[in-house]
């Protein structure tokens, strides 16, 4: 990355490249309500891991946005054009951005990927425009692009509450998981309107959490995402039978499972995307996130 600092927009970089933009796991996902707006009360937490899509900025001197995709072609309004267009319109710069992206999180796995990609493109064109903003002043766009984006400007691993929005900073232990991701994915909406999704799991605190850490909880959406993707069951047995306790991420369809420090992965017995990945404590843009106005 070209900068590490807001500078003001005549000392600005005009390229930034290998801007990073990490997955997430979450470690528990419990539904404790439904809102009258259809929205749904949760708590979870989120911890950040080394699974990266990687994207490179170019300065444009007029407002031209476009984006290319250098290997898994993408929407043509994706969260990446759309936060650019939002930081562009509430700034009310009159600059643009090439947006390249090299995307490995895969879609529908409930990672987090295109959440990321808004929040990492959102402080690079912090950077790149030389706009000197906040993360407080980031935060409500990042909210009008989705309900995790806050989580990755914040940059930090979190308890979430609210719809996902209300984050309190916590400290995860460091640790390796193996994070499959079958062939199959999951749109999120399938799940949560779900009849049968269980919607009033009892409202925990962080230091409940505190107590089990890895083990704690269980994930509200898995018997849904079960019963609508019947390749997370067959997933879910193989990893079972090496001994481990696979658990589901988010509203997709990858899963995981913590690992000894000793483990062997074996050859997979499907054509399913596997990774051994560990959590982050830090977002890797964290240079860029300032808290001060």
């Amino acid at each position: 990355m070209s900068t590490s600092t807001p500078l003001s927009s005549s000392l600005a970089p005009r390229v930034l490249r290998n801007v990073l933009a990490p997955a997430k796991l979450n470690l528990f996902l419990h539904i404790t309500s439904r809102r009258a707006d259809g929205y749904h009360h949760l708590q979870s937490v989120f911890t950040m891991i080394d699974w990266f899509d990687v994207l490179h900025f170019e300065l444009c001197e007029d407002k031209t946005i476009r984006r290319i995709d250098l290997n898994t072609p993408l929407p043509a309004e994706d969260l990446i054009v759309r936060a650019a267009r939002l930081l562009q319109e509430a700034s009310k710069t009159s600059r643009g951005a090439t947006i390249s992206i090299e995307k490995n999180i895969p879609a529908q796995a409930g990672m987090g990927g295109g959440s990321s990609d808004a929040a990492s493109t959102l402080l690079a064109l912090n950077q790149l425009w030389g706009l000197n903003w906040s993360v407080k002043k980031l935060l409500p766009l990042g909210l009008q692009l989705g309900a995790d984006v806050p989580f990755f400007l914040l940059g930090r691993n979190a308890f979430a509450e609210g719809i996902g929005e209300n984050l309190t900073p916590i400290v995860v232990p460091k640790a390796r998981f193996l994070v499959l991701k079958p062939q199959s994915g999951l749109a999120t909406s399938m799940i949560f309107n779900d009849p049968l999704l269980q919607r009033a799991t009892k409202t925990v605190t962080i230091s409940d959490f505190a107590e089990a850490v890895m083990d704690f909880g269980h994930n509200d959406l898995e018997p849904i995402a079960q019963k609508l993707c019947p390749e997370m069951n067959q997933a879910m047995d193989w990893l079972k039978s090496l001994g481990l306790r696979p658990r589901m991420t988010g509203s997709g369809s990858a899963i995981f499972a913590r690992l000894d420090p000793d483990f062997l992965l074996p050859q997979a017995p499907q054509n399913w995307l596997i990774k051994v990945c560990s959590n982050l404590e830090i977002h890797p843009l964290n240079a860029w996130i300032s808290l001060d106005d």
